[in-house]
C-alpha cells in the first residue's frame, strides 16, 4: 500500500514531488507538496471564519537504507494565520524484531487567534494520534 493517497487516510487528495535526491551518504532525500480535503464540520468553520477545506502541507522525507531508518517531517503552508501543525513521524527496525517497524510520532499543534483553541487542539491532536494508529493494520 502506498503512503498517499490510500484508503485509510482519504483526506490526502494529491501528492507532487517536488524534489528528489541522493546526499553524499547515500540517503535519499524528498520534498513534496500534498494537498488535503478536510471536510470541516461546520461549526469548526464557524469559529475558524472560512470555508475553506483544501489545504497545502509541505513534506520532507529522509530515507536511510544502509540504518534501516525513514525520518519524514511535515508542516501546513495553507490558513497558518489560523492554525500551525508540525509533525515528524521516524520509522525503525524495532531493535529485539528487526522483522517489526517502529513508529515515534510526534505533533506540535496550536491554534492562533480563535476561541476553543484549546478544543481545536485537541481535536486535531486526536486525528492525528487516530492516523497513527491505522499504520499497525498495514
Amino acid at each position: 500500500m502506498r503512503k498517499y493517497p490510500n484508503p485509510m487516510n482519504p483526506s490526502v487528495v494529491g501528492v507532487d514531488v517536488l524534489d528528489r535526491n541522493l546526499d553524499t551518504h547515500g540517503r535519499l532525500h524528498s520534498h513534496r507538496l500534498l494537498s488535503t480535503e478536510w471536510g470541516l464540520p461546520s461549526i469548526v468553520k464557524a469559529i475558524l471564519g472560512t470555508n475553506r477545506t483544501l489545504t497545502y502541507v509541505k513534506e520532507h522525507s529522509i530515507v536511510d537504507a544502509d540504518e534501516k531508518k525513514m525520518e519524514l517531517c511535515s508542516t501546513n503552508i495553507t490558513l497558518t494565520n489560523l492554525v500551525s501543525v508540525d509533525e515528524r513521524l521516524v520509522y525503525t527496525p524495532h531493535p529485539e524484531n528487526p522483522g517489526v517497524t517502529v513508529l515515534t510520532q510526534e505533533a506540535i499543534i496550536t491554534v492562533k487567534g480563535v476561541s476553543l483553541s484549546s478544543y481545536l487542539e485537541g481535536l486535531m491532536a486526536l486525528t492525528i494520534s487516530a492516523n497513527a494508529r491505522k499504520v499497525q493494520y498495514l
